[in-house]
């Protein structure tokens, strides 16, 4: 393709052939046709004129108006030349106004270098057609002046056009081509209308005039104002955005993806933070003497370590508290840095378990490190067991011994730790690796049971004094009936009954409060909303009276605390024992009356009842009065037939052994049912007494039945 260049931007390329025909034709027909107006000629149709070779017309390139003469001389400008007979040299004068070629020739070589191969080897790669520019110079029959130079520059500014002899005088406006006023106005914007002309455009009256530029000036100033508020939303926005995206940058380089130091929760904070318990001490702890006693010694070595050193004494590194949940193992620790006046660090031993590799060891790492530097400290671990458990060769988790490997480096390592003691505090210390417990690490290991009766009366005392109670609340009788409660339990018995006797509106806290916050522990909330017939309300009643005289009458049997019949939980029913004191041990006699007492509500329903309509209800009691007699023969040697020989696992045992066991419990069982029936027909008047009692009252103390059991009538309740 070649371009025409004129002096008027944009420039418009049209097909060299084209162009030639065209200006031959035009040439032609301007001749002949000079006659002819410019509006008359416009309106010849398109297929009456004489040419067929040409694709535009003498309209189409704007040159109607030119005479004969100025279409010789734009054509002798346009192609100067033309015949075979003009020189090489003459060529070379005439200006360039023919634009580079961005046709390629017909091979690499030539289109690279300017010429052909020498000796007329052609190309494995060279076209074997001619291109369209050959084919035009051919036609044209002027080759040398068509040869395209190398490069791709094109002179389009006006200073290098007018350098190249190029004529760039302005056009009149009639004599550009209407196909090039559309490129000529592509790119103006629309003109920007006045308001007077807008005035006359719309037509506005003279009279509202005013109006309509108030009217114009309002909306600018409310479009203007609106698109400031949008602006302003759209910078809140981006402020918005940069701080959220801030905070989630901040919040990624805390992860363990991008961080592994120690992780900033509750529990760690306060053991890279320590704490100062001064507010906690022994006196705080009730319930467990023994273990106080022994970290009393610990508290000694943090007070004053020299009365120990001179003696070539060492500070013991760590403390192992061994204990039920709920026993008081970190009020414990926390008493002793406030006994000792120390810094006290916390943590969890699931604070140091991580998915990620090394991260538990890292932390370790940091809290003995922030512990030597405020040595003499306490460091606490919770749940041990949870970092210290057993080594084990796992392939899922190749690295999972590095937290423990590095806790036991730091607690007996090649740098040692003094001024800083650990004690840590598990559940189960079956499961920690012998490596951690042993001497040098774990020195001291204390054991922190659940309290006994004279620790669990001191225990309800201390939680009593921060309610409100009534006088007549006995400490000793609420503790004698929480056998097997651990402190936690019994700060929630305490609690139990404060809601209780705020529901009812009370000003104190009495017994009855304590008493049932204590039987809704053990059994559960009252089914106050279950509806029971009177027929098994009674049978109820006079099972549970059963229970109650039997354990009445019985020697070996536990005091009564009170029977009831208001469902709680699973059962419908139920008597409640009072021993004086724990009991450590217990003698064949004592057992054989605990059997005796299960026994008893069976055997009111046969009497009162029938055989035929006794019920499911002793199920539970014959379950106990079988574990016991099963316990007497097997592992208390309480048999005379069997001896005093264990039978730890009775599947291990020959068949006559088995059926030898069997036959001793057997005996047991149906020697106690027999025992109780004999009393509850001797007091038969008493079972019925105390079984109206119920029916009326449904639940008695150990007062109130004592009164019923001596006919004695009740007082006002």
């Amino acid at each position: 393709m070649f371009s025409l260049s004129t002096s008027l931007q944009p420039q418009v390329t049209v097909q060299l052939s084209h162009l030639i025909n065209a200006l031959h034709y035009l040439k032609g027909s301007v001749s002949s046709n000079t006659s002819v107006n410019h509006k008359h000629r416009e309106n010849i149709p398109e297929q009456d004129l004489n040419c067929t070779e040409p694709s535009l017309t003498l309209r189409d390139l704007g040159l109607t108006d030119l005479g004969v003469s100025q279409l010789d001389e734009l054509v002798q400008k346009l192609l100067p030349c033309v015949t075979q007979q003009e020189s090489l040299s003459q060529l070379r004068r005439v200006p360039n106004i023919w634009r580079t070629s961005h046709l390629s020739s017909d091979s690499f070589f030539h289109n690279k270098h300017g010429f052909s191969r020498m000796g007329g080897v052609t190309p494995v790669f060279c076209k074997q057609n001619k291109s369209p520019l050959q084919t035009l110079c051919t036609d044209l029959k002027y080759l040398p002046l068509t040869v395209p130079n190398r490069g791709f520059k094109t002179l389009k500014s006006r200073t290098r056009r007018l350098q190249g002899g190029i004529d760039s005088r302005v056009e009149p406006e009639g004599y550009t081509p209407s196909f090039m006023k559309g490129f000529l106005t592509r790119d103006k914007g629309p003109d920007v209308e006045t308001l007077d002309k807008l005035l006359q455009n719309n037509n506005i009256p003279d009279g509202q005039h005013d109006a309509f530029k108030t009217g114009f000036a309002e909306g600018f100033l409310k479009a203007q104002a609106l698109t400031q508020r949008t602006q302003e939303s759209l910078r809140r926005t981006r402020l918005i955005l940069l701080v959220l995206l801030l905070l989630g940058l901040y919040g990624l380089s805390k992860t363990p993806f991008l961080s592994v130091r120690f992780r900033t929760t509750s529990g760690l904070d306060s053991a890279v933070d320590p704490v100062q318990m001064k507010n906690v001490t022994f006196e705080h702890v009730k319930g467990v003497e023994e273990a106080k006693n022994e970290l009393q010694e610990v508290v000694e070595f943090l007070r004053n370590p020299q009365k120990f050193t001179v003696l070539g004494g060492k500070l013991p590194k760590g403390v192992l508290l061994v204990g039920p949940p709920g026993t008081g193992k970190t009020l414990l620790a926390r008493a002793v840095a406030g006994e000792a006046d120390v810094p006290f660090y916390y943590a969890s031993g699931s604070e140091f378990d991580e998915m990620f590799v090394g991260v538990g060891a890292s932390r370790i790492r940091n809290l003995f490190r922030e512990a030597k530097g405020n040595a003499p400290c306490v460091i606490f671990i919770d749940e041990l067991d949870s970092v210290g458990g057993k080594r084990i060769e796992s392939p899922m988790h190749p690295y999972s011994r590095q937290t423990i490997n590095q806790l036991l480096a730091e607690m007996d390592g090649f740098k040692p730790n003094e001024g800083v003691i650990i004690i840590g505090a598990t559940n189960f210390p079956e499961a920690l690796d012998s490596a951690l417990i042993r001497p040098g690490r774990f020195d001291m290991q204390v054991t922190v049971p659940i309290p006994d009766v004279k620790g669990r009366t001191e225990i309800i005392k201390w939680y009593l004094k921060k309610i409100k109670v009534d006088s007549a609340v006995e400490a000793g009788v609420i503790a004698r009936g929480t056998v097997g409660f651990s402190g936690a339990e019994l700060e929630n018995l305490v609690n139990q009954a404060a809601l209780k006797a705020a529901v009812d509106g009370k000003d104190m806290v009495t017994m009855k409060d304590l008493e049932f916050a204590k039987d809704k522990i053990l059994m559960g909330p009252e089914r106050r909303s279950a509806e029971i017939d009177t027929k098994n309300k009674e049978i109820t009643a006079y099972h549970e009276s059963g229970h109650a005289i039997i354990a009445y009458y019985t020697k070996d049997a536990m005091p009564i605390n009170k029977a009831t019949i208001m469902p709680r939980g699973p059962t419908l029913g139920h008597v409640s024992m009072l021993p004086e004191n724990d009991r450590w041990s217990e003698t064949r006699a004592q057992l054989l009356a605990q059997m005796d007492i299960s026994m008893g509500g069976r055997v009111a329903e046969e009497l009162i009842f029938g055989s035929e309509n006794i019920t499911t209800g002793a199920s539970s009691d014959f379950d106990s009065a079988t574990k016991i007699a099963k316990m007497m023969v097997t592992r208390f040697g309480m048999s005379e037939k069997l001896g005093v020989m264990t039978y730890a696992d009775l599947t291990k045992q020959s068949p006559e052994t088995q059926a030898a066991i069997e036959n001793e419990v057997r005996t047991l069982l149906r020697d106690s049912y027999e025992r109780a029936k004999v009393i509850l027909k001797s007091r038969a008047k008493e079972h019925k007494n105390l079984a109206e009692a119920l029916l009326q009252y449904e639940t008695l103390d150990a007062k109130e039945i004592k009164l019923v059991l001596e006919g004695k009538p009740i007082g006002s309740r």
